[in-house]
């Protein structure tokens, strides 16, 4: 069934309000996309790893969750959904359950990208039907914006603080992505929240409703961490997209698809700008990191583009 805007709109919500998510932040977006992608006669199970997500959405006895919940540790969310998804097969095989269910991860950056890793590898190789989706805020926000290995280079965080002995984090982010692209696993996205949300809306229905393990990573900014009004959030997001930071693209059984392509590629300072935690780098004298920047982000799209052509 092709995308329809008033079709998603009108299903019924299965992240509800009433969490204690900050304002301006990007992971209730993220969930309320994803679980919307799903078909109203289909039924759900959420494993979410500890972080942001869970402490605001699931204090006892009160839950934003219309679906099943379990909270899993930061490191082993993956592994709890592909157990649940085999127990499920074997019931099924039984006869015991006749309802469709669908298995679904949500984890932060650093319960995905580090601590959560190896569950994470585990559950892809395996196989399991199920799709991990990634709400890439960039640090370990609920526990007080420390450095992730997604944060990106030169970003201040409280790991990886500016001043006179540091420019802040070191090393470039990782790209997840790719690496779960080489587990050889049939779908792997990244989107964010642009326009109509039709791209997250329709990689969000596709990695659901894709057999076998699926991935989607995307951007879902922090206004504590990030440092920017609550009202620039989506602005953020364009800008990401626009310069290239932050690719929209799809991998298919193997094959690379670019989701959108900027008409008039934007400079990266254009996005640096609008974050606190990029403030040092417009500092006199550090114009060498924003051209490090610019040369990373145009590196990385260039090889992106190869692999999609």
């Amino acid at each position: 069934m092709g995308y329809s805007l008033k079709r998603e709109v009108e299903k019924k919500e299965r992240f509800v309000g009433g969490h204690r998510l900050c304002a301006g932040c990007g992971a209730g977006i993220t969930v309320r996309a994803v679980m919307r992608a799903l078909e109203p006669e289909d039924k759900a199970v959420v494993t979410n790893a500890t972080g942001c997500l869970e402490v605001s959405s699931f204090l006892y006895p009160y839950t934003a969750w219309e679906d099943s919940y379990i909270h899993s540790a930061f490191e082993n969310a993956a592994a709890t959904c592909g157990g649940v998804e085999a127990a499920y097969n074997v019931l099924k095989k039984k006869g015991k359950i006749d309802d469709t269910f669908k298995f679904i991860v949500f984890g932060g950056d650093g319960g995905t990208y580090d601590i959560g890793f190896q569950s994470l590898s585990g559950a892809m190789e395996r196989g399991h039907d199920m799709v991990y989706v990634c709400y890439d805020n960039e640090a370990y926000m609920n526990t007080g914006i420390q450095r992730s290995s997604s944060t990106p280079r030169f970003a201040d965080a409280t790991t990886s603080p500016t001043g006179k002995a540091s420019n802040g984090k070191r090393q470039n982010k990782k790209d997840l992505s790719s690496i779960m692209v080489a587990h050889g696993i049939p779908y792997v996205a990244q989107s964010t929240f642009i326009g109509n949300f039709r791209d997250l809306h329709e990689k969000a229905h596709r990695a659901i409703y894709t057999h076998g393990p699926a991935f989607l990573n995307v951007m879902s900014p922090c206004p504590r961490g990030w440092r920017y009004p609550a009202e620039d959030m989506a602005e953020i997001c364009r800008l990401a997209v626009e310069t290239c930071v932050w690719p929209l693209y799809e991998v298919v059984e193997g094959e690379y698809r670019l989701s959108y392509e900027p008409k008039d590629k934007l400079p990266v300072d254009v996005f640096l700008a609008k974050q606190g935690r990029f403030k040092h780098m417009f500092a006199k004298g550090n114009e060498w990191m924003l051209e490090l920047a610019q040369n990373y982000v145009d590196k990385k799209w260039k090889e992106l583009l190869a692999k999609c052509n």
